[in-house]
């Protein structure tokens, strides 16, 4: 059988391939600690549990709309409203089957072959990906530790030709953690001023920040990027809720959620309505004490894990401002990350993520969305294993 080949510019997930590794060798009965997967420890709050129960028992278990049932829609635009004091209306909302699902939707309506799809570096692994599915260009912008893995207005300027198409901001990141202030979004906006360039804001983990510092959506800072951005969000990390499958888009542009929403028919239809009746209870308000729970174990283990990584000679990292993941730097010991991912996870049986798969060499992602005991253990390893080796 021969496969089409549009297939053979499309790269596996690496994130994906080492999280099955890791679960396939602890089957054998390996000692592994895997913080590779970006997935809370935490479960699903009772209260969308509850709402889920109670869907299916009121046998709401047929066809929805497929842009997302009328509830659900009211319940994402109440949700925006209340958080950033952005307004959509109906027509400017659409759910898929999870944040990587509107993505695709996105640049498959959106780019045309050729198009420039701005990505600051580090990414997370699906943008370059899916952008290249689409017939696209990824543009990648490097950044570091010095900047916090943020990019600036200098280098946005630079970047941008007469076929940029798009920015893909991520706030706060996947990897790095790193958060966009209103500042610096705003600084953004102004080189973007004039122009026809769509920001897409992936804020999948807004609810995650840390040190009572504040989030600030893209759509929100100023008028002009409003009317540009496309805000791409979900319910995934923040309310644990990974497998149901449910991301978002709002955006002021009806024909492009149009578009998402004809594409969407033709290929998967609607999200498991189940999931959407759960989402509402997650959105509404109903399990913010929840999140807060979350967030607040979810920071002191960034405390913990922070101070012990940056104890160890020739490893440093910055503080994440957000999400839940160390982006930890080991050009000091060993450049190539591939090499030292695969020799941790053979010695010392510790899976994480090398920092090529997210365009940044020299340095590897670890999640700590798992218990503290697992993390401690796990850096504990990692010391082992550079003490060791380097």
């Amino acid at each position: 059988m021969k496969i089409a080949s549009r297939m053979e510019s499309l790269s596996p997930s690496v994130t994906m391939a080492i999280t099955a590794l890791a679960r396939e060798l602890k089957a054998q009965g390996k000692d592994i600690l895997s913080f590779s997967a970006g997935e809370p420890d935490f479960d699903t709050p009772e209260v969308i549990k509850e709402a889920a129960i109670n869907a299916i028992r009121d046998g709401q278990t047929k066809y929805t709309a497929v842009e997302g049932t009328i509830e659900t829609k009211k319940a994402i635009i109440n949700k925006l409203k209340k958080d950033h004091g952005i307004e959509y209306q109906l027509d400017e909302v659409i759910v898929s089957n999870g944040a990587k699902h509107s993505l695709f939707n996105l640049f498959q309506c959106l780019i045309e072959k050729g198009d420039e799809v701005i990505i600051p570096a580090p990414y997370w692994v699906t943008y370059p990906e899916q952008v290249k599915f689409s017939d696209g260009v990824p543009v990648f912008i490097d950044t570091d530790d010095s900047t916090n893995f943020k990019i600036t207005a200098e280098q946005l300027r630079a970047a941008i030709t007469d076929k940029t198409k798009i920015l893909l901001l991520n706030t706060p990141s996947n990897p790095t953690g790193g958060v966009y202030t209103k500042e610096e979004l705003l600084s953004l906006g102004e080189v973007l001023k004039g122009t026809d360039i769509i920001v897409l804001s992936d804020e999948m983990y807004e609810k995650i920040i840390y040190d009572g510092k504040e989030f600030n959506a893209a759509a929100s800072v100023s008028e002009d990027m409003f009317k540009r951005t496309v805000t791409i969000n979900g319910i995934s990390k923040a309310v644990a809720m990974t497998g149901w499958r449910y991301g978002y888009i709002a955006t002021p542009h009806k024909d492009l959620v149009k578009a998402m929403t004809k594409l969407q028919g033709q290929v998967t239809s609607n999200v498991n309505s189940i999931t959407l009746h759960a989402a509402v209870a997650a959105l509404d308000g109903s399990a913010d004490a929840d999140i807060e729970i979350m967030r607040k174990e979810f920071e002191k283990r960034r405390d913990v894990a922070y101070e012990q990584f940056n104890a160890i000679k020739g490893l440093s990292c910055v503080k994440p401002d957000g999400a839940f993941y160390f982006f930890v730097n080991i050009k000091e010991v060993d450049p190539d990350s591939m090499k030292f991912v695969a020799d941790l996870l053979e010695q010392e049986g510790v899976a994480v993520v090398p920092g090529l798969a997210f365009g940044t060499e020299g340095y590897f992602r670890f999640s700590f969305a798992t218990d503290l005991a697992s993390i401690e253990e796990g850096i504990r390893r990692i010391k082992n294993f550079v003490e060791n080796n380097y």
